[in-house]
């Protein structure tokens, strides 16, 4: 009988799944198969946030396969000799893979497919599994990206979606195959989890979207940005394991209509951006896609402050300390601390996207490192000196303070708007806070930014 492996990476999911799909049509049997990569050790991935979100996502991948008459192979190693041993074990002649867009998954890939050619087996390589539209579909005359998220968004929605798939109704995977527990993949980020982490898998995920798509997608264009109202989606640490199909969701909003569904099909449309970008300037993760000559400063007492949620200024706390609970921030407040780290104090945005990917579940290298560009002005941001003053923000977004109250319990007992600003309070009720006064003044911060950009 003939055998394909399906190498699952950023797309543990069983519905919607190219890479899954396509072994299955081109073989009897199939293999589908993970391996805990070592070699992720070096990139920043393997921190035990994600690690205990990836832990979930493979037993819940591992328990619907069961349910299909397969199982979930496990390997440990570096991921392309693993894949070749477990392709010659199986006598795969092919080898499924979804495509990604970071330097090591690009660097992975070409690695693979020298291997298996030179072992007479071939790599499939899948696209529009990790992002809706993928990464060079759609291009401007002349050029090999975007760098301007309006046009991109225009020639995106005129992009030809491929239909969302089924989930197999079985999977019949050969006998005899060694497999590790799928517990082995906590042994990439031994420690513990931020508490409030979500569940993993393709089941929670699901579960979630019904929840959200009933409740929140019909006003999520009105209340998107509502820090207190928590009203966004929460799906992007499921979108970023793969365990939703962007895809999918962006079939099923369209079918729904409305504002909110619309404002929804934007934000996965700027995760596809993102993608786009990456794919054509792997270097972005690290280097300014737009080098504005920043002399950066570095204060480390102030770096600390900022990621303790000690800076002073309650809703760049709160968003901090939400980071810190949950391994997730509400995106108006992600915008509005990579602001203020990297324009406010002028510290180098890439100290605040490392941070991120330390405790971000949906830590994804693309959206990460561009939406940090995006926020210090060295990215896509058309208006690339614009800097969110937290106070402005706190009367938008948060304007009674539920959020801050919620975050910053020393505040909790501080009534009306004062406790975006407990540097005001009578010093009798100041002083009986445990908390910091401001580490900068707003408008010295804006000064010095806009004297160092030039």
């Amino acid at each position: 009988m003939s055998t394909s492996l399906s190498v699952f990476t950023s797309d543990l999911r069983l519905s919607d799944n190219p890479v899954l799909r396509g072994a299955g049509r081109s073989a009897e049997r199939v293999v589908p198969l993970f391996v805990v990569d070592r070699g992720l050790a070096g990139t920043g991935f393997a921190v035990p946030n994600r690690v205990a979100f990836l832990a979930d996502a493979l037993a819940d991948l591992d328990a619907g396969l069961r349910e299909r008459g397969g199982r979930l192979v496990v390997r440990r190693g570096d991921a392309v000799p693993e894949i070749l041993r477990a392709a010659r074990q199986a006598d795969a002649d092919e080898v499924h893979i979804a495509g990604g867009v970071s330097a090591y998954a690009t660097r992975r890939e070409q690695r693979l497919r020298e291997a298996l050619e030179a072992d007479g087996r071939r790599l499939r390589v899948h696209g529009a599994v990790v992002t809706a539209v993928e990464p060079g579909e759609v291009t401007p005359a002349g050029k090999d990206h975007f760098a301007v998220f309006t046009p991109y968004f225009r020639a995106w929605q005129r992009a030809g979606l491929r239909e969302a798939l089924t989930a197999p109704r079985t999977v019949s995977v050969p006998t005899g195959l060694r497999s590790e527990p799928v517990a082995a993949v906590t042994s990439l980020a031994p420690g513990s989890p931020s508490p409030g982490l979500p569940e993993g898998g393709e089941t929670a995920g699901r579960r979630r979207v019904r929840s959200w798509w009933r409740a929140g997608l019909g006003d999520y264009a009105e209340r998107q940005d509502d820090l207190a109202g928590d009203a966004t989606s929460r799906l992007s640490p499921y979108l970023h394991f793969g365990c939703l199909s962007p895809v999918e969701l962006v079939h099923r909003a369209r079918k729904a209509g409305g504002a909110g569904a619309d404002a929804f099909v934007r934000q996965l449309a700027w995760r596809d951006f993102h993608h786009q970008v990456l794919a054509a300037r792997p270097d972005a993760a690290s280097v300014d896609y737009r080098p504005r000559g920043d002399r950066w400063r570095h204060d480390e007492a102030e770096i600390a402050a900022w990621k303790a949620g000690r800076t002073g200024y309650p809703l760049v706390d709160a968003g901090m300390r939400q980071l810190r609970h949950e391994g997730w921030m509400h995106n108006r407040a992600r915008l509005l601390v990579a602001s203020f780290l990297s324009k406010t104090l002028y510290q180098d945005w890439r100290i605040g996207a490392r941070h991120f990917l330390d405790l971000l579940v949906d830590g994804d290298l693309a959206n990460n490192q561009l939406n940090w560009q995006w926020a210090a002005g060295t990215g896509t941001d058309t208006r690339p000196n614009r800097v969110l003053n937290p106070l402005a923000q706190a009367r938008r977004f948060d304007p009674e303070g539920a959020y801050v109250r919620r975050w910053v319990p020393e505040l909790a007992e501080v009534t009306g708007a004062g406790v975006h600003t407990p540097w005001r309070l009578p010093k009798a009720e100041r002083d009986r806070l445990d908390y910091p006064g401001p580490i900068v003044d707003l408008q010295e911060g804006l000064a010095r930014f806009r004297d160092a950009r030039g």
